[in-house]
């Protein structure tokens, strides 16, 4: 038995497996229904979609046997994300690379394999959709097509289900941040002298705090130009001159 070589971007190809966070999950329909059209169209009593880790295959899918994962060096699908295209054994009994498999030997007594890589758009095999036989055999054609069609298929679910949970994260997250945010509307009755303002209670308060109460605004001190001018008549030349953004008003700047 031949052990697969490693995929040349193998670290890579399992960042990738690990972001779309569907080892171990349960069975899905969407999934499921892939698997037995790939069985039922290419004739074949077993069907799997076979998601590769750094030790196993599990299998997120499977149509025609209960196991739900092998460890890696003995699964064919390990050679099968190594090809850009389908990997086809027709006898597995005359194929150096698995006639002593004990997948071979012993159950489930794979003679026949075909497995198309599950290719993500950033060109990293995952796994495969993988069909299965135990007698030796040949895909016809249009068998070929609708496996790797299929296969496609698999990705596109796994791309959804990832931007799906993707888009739920981000609401959470605006739900979260939108009961943290308290936002300031309508009209604010406000007193023409001391310019206190009072709130939806009848409770009148200074502006400062009436904003930090109902915003997430925090204050710093100073003073505007006007009240610069009015209470230091005698420095305020001098800043002007050395800080003129300081002292611009709304109506010193050109429309």
């Amino acid at each position: 038995m031949q052990v697969a070589p490693l995929p040349p971007n193998e670290g890579e190809r399992l960042k990738a497996l690990l972001e779309y966070k569907i080892l171990d999950t349960p069975p899905e329909v969407q999934f499921d229904d892939l698997t037995f059209l790939a069985a039922h169209l290419c004739e074949t009593p077993i069907a799997l979609i076979s998601l590769i880790d750094p030790n196993r295959q599990w299998f997120k899918s499977k149509f025609g046997v209960t196991v739900t994962e092998t460890s890696r060096d003995i699964a064919f699908c390990s050679h099968a994300i190594l090809e850009s295209d389908l990997c086809v054994v027709k006898d597995a009994t005359v194929d150096q690379r698995f006639s002593d498999n004990p997948l071979v030997t012993g159950d489930p007594h794979i003679r026949f394999y075909a497995g198309a890589p599950l290719r993500t758009p950033a060109g990293h095999n995952l796994g495969t959709l993988c069909v299965i036989d135990r007698s030796p055999r040949e895909l016809s054609s249009d068998q070929r097509e609708a496996l790797r069609a299929l296969s496609r298929q698999v990705v596109l679910q796994m791309e959804l289900r990832r931007n799906v949970r993707e888009r739920e994260a981000l609401l959470t997250q605006l739900r979260e941040a939108g009961e943290k945010i308290k936002i300031l509307h309508g009209m604010l009755p406000m007193c023409a002298s001391c310019k206190k303002v009072r709130d939806d209670k009848g409770y009148w308060s200074e502006v400062e705090r009436y904003i930090r109460d109902h915003s997430e605004a925090e204050f710093s001190h100073g003073f505007c130009p006007t009240c610069l001018k009015t209470l230091y008549p005698e420095l305020y030349p001098r800043i002007a001159e050395r800080n003129p953004d300081l002292v611009k008003l709304p109506e010193d700047e050109n429309p």
